[in-house]
């Protein structure tokens, strides 16, 4: 039994309604208009219902940003030293650095395996419906053949860049991809150029997110070229999601100590609604170092018979 059965008859179920949505307002069964947006409404649904995900993997991500500056510190103590008790101490206080800051080096992957079962089926779901298969929900054999034939454009949605010798079918195709790969880039780039802190730009993690910055781009222009055009139209829309997603996440709740949090700050203060950090109150038992240099001075209770003695003076 196919292990994606369930959610491609979901993905089948909310496809098909929308097409016949579509078709009752008017847009035509057979154009492929009604397809198209079939596509474009099933890919908004179920990103937005992903967005608690996307949520989890953003807070996970940010305790993972937290933790960095001082795993660097852990880095540099331990560099060197490859005996085995130092190696296990590292580890002991790596371990105590993620339960205090709230991190864990997998949690941020986490929600990404969750997603993807649910892109698996939604790719494969378009891709068999243009290749005229029955699906395994409400996508009947008549339907997968109207969804392959379906045209955009003058292109079937079940044409590839390599698979049509026809001059309109590679220009969309090459149009689609060239916006699949600059969306992927700049939801990236905006990421590491606004929503990192400074401090952490050296860390392995950062430099794992340059890496991806040229990666993900390269597989959608090298995939992109045998993508149908009715696959190619969900990874389009889906990118677009993930960058508008992306741009408003770094705009309201940015990376502490980032350009984007100086920004926001900036903003607020323009309109009089920044909230001034007040000091940390400190506590009557603390030392005079704690207390520090800008504490005020206390001031001594003066007894009675001192006070008399004063005024005599």
């Amino acid at each position: 039994m196919d292990l994606l059965w369930p959610i491609k008859w979901l993905i089948e179920f909310i496809l098909v309604n929308f097409h016949n949505l579509f078709v009752f307002i008017g847009l035509g069964n057979e154009t492929g208009i009604s397809w198209v947006l079939s596509i474009v409404a099933m890919v908004l649904v179920v990103r937005a219902a992903l967005i608690p995900i996307f949520v989890r993997q953003i807070k996970s991500q940010r305790n993972m940003m937290l933790a960095q500056p001082e795993l660097l510190k852990l880095q540099k103590k331990y560099k060197g030293k490859t005996d085995r008790e130092s190696r296990e101490r590292m580890a002991r206080e790596q371990m105590d650095l993620y339960k205090k800051t709230g991190s864990n080096p997998f949690s941020s992957c986490l929600p990404l395996l969750l997603q993807a079962p649910i892109f698996m089926g939604l790719f494969f779901t378009l891709n068999d419906a243009q290749a005229n298969k029955k699906g395994v929900g409400p996508l009947t054999a008549d339907l997968a053949a109207n969804f392959s034939q379906a045209e955009m454009w003058g292109a079937k949605l079940s044409d590839t860049f390599f698979g049509s010798p026809e001059l309109n079918v590679k220009i969309i195709a090459a149009v689609m991809i060239v916006l699949m790969s600059a969306s992927q880039f700049i939801t990236q780039k905006q990421i590491m150029a606004k929503n990192q802190n400074p401090e952490v730009m050296n860390s392995q993690f950062m430099q794992t997110q340059k890496l991806l910055l040229y990666v993900l781009p390269l597989v959608f222009l090298v995939s992109g070229l045998t993508f149908p055009l009715g696959v190619m139209t969900y990874w389009l829309i889906s990118n677009f999601w993930t960058m508008g997603q992306q741009f408003l996440v770094i705009r309201n709740m940015p990376q502490p100590g980032s350009p984007a949090h100086f920004a926001r700050q900036e903003r607020l203060r323009k309109k009089g609604k920044l909230v001034e950090e007040t000091p940390t109150p400190v506590s009557e038992d603390a030392t005079e170092e704690e207390k520090g240099e800008t504490s005020p001075q206390r001031q001594q209770p003066v007894s009675k018979n001192r006070a008399k003695k004063k005024k005599k003076k």
